[in-house]
């Protein structure tokens, strides 16, 4: 067994810690939470050679995949979303109705492998706090530590990007701080979601990804909180296809 002393274990992590942080504290694009849209345009977003910070304020990544149906950790994918499921090397077995069965475990833990390994900077246990809006765009967002801020006047630091997505799900949290201070208008300001339709919502999700303030994207259940529309349930293929469709319109805005 290798001999080594405590303090070379706590200089390691703290060294490779803080490199990853400095390296990816200014980005092209920030990326608020980590479930199954936020993870899908992280890893489309690095693989197109992008620099891509990812924020997720909960210990684990994968959203609300892990409890599958009911704490049943089997989820469902239509057609649709296939070729995305099997781009990222994840199994699923088919049923009828042009559905697929998937592992939960596997769905989380492929999505989070595969952004890591295309190059995402992922930062778990740290919560948008707030944005950073400059002549009225979006240019960054305000960190701070899940636990810790929430108890102690802790000062936060920022993450800036010409591009930030709301993927935080029916939250919307981003959004919302922009909506409190009426910067978002109409449809957004109302954040309605209706109640289950899942093949309307499954399509909604996927059609409705936009630019909801200027330098502001929204993708997943976000979309449904932000614009209303109905949820879906256990069914991932509009959560994956809308990540998806939201690296597309972020690395065009971007000019990638």
């Amino acid at each position: 067994m290798t001999h080594f002393d405590e303090s070379q274990v706590t200089k390691a992590i703290i060294t490779a810690y803080h490199e990853k942080l400095l390296s990816h504290v200014v980005a092209d694009v920030v990326v608020v939470g980590a479930g199954p849209s936020g993870l899908v345009a992280a890893a489309d977003l690095a693989g197109r050679g992008l620099k891509v910070t990812l924020l997720e304020k909960r210990l684990t990544t994968g959203g609300g995949i892990w409890g599958g149906a009911m704490a049943m950790n089997e989820v469902i994918v239509q057609d649709e979303g296939l070729q995305l499921i099997e781009d990222f090397g994840i199994s699923c077995r088919s049923v009828s109705g042009g559905l697929h069965t998937a592992n939960a475990i596997e769905l989380a833990s492929g999505l989070s492998l595969a952004a890591v390994r295309a190059g995402v900077a992922l930062f778990n246990l740290t919560f948008a706090e707030d944005l950073c809006v400059h002549r009225d765009r979006v240019v960054g967002v305000v960190a701070n530590r899940t636990g810790v801020a929430e108890s102690l006047p802790l000062d936060p630091v920022t993450f800036t990007a010409k591009a930030v997505l709301d993927a935080t799900g029916h939250e919307a949290a981003l959004v919302q701080m922009l909506r409190k201070r009426n910067l978002v208008e109409g449809a957004a300001a109302e954040g309605i979601e209706g109640p289950m339709c899942a093949a309307l919502g499954e399509t909604i999700v996927v059609d409705a990804v936009r630019e909801v303030f200027q330098g502001l994207w929204a993708s997943g259940m976000c979309i449904v909180a932000t614009l209303g529309g109905p949820r879906m349930g256990p069914i991932f293929g509009g959560m994956l296809l809308s990540g998806r469709r939201a690296a597309d319109l972020i690395s065009q805005a971007l000019s990638v």
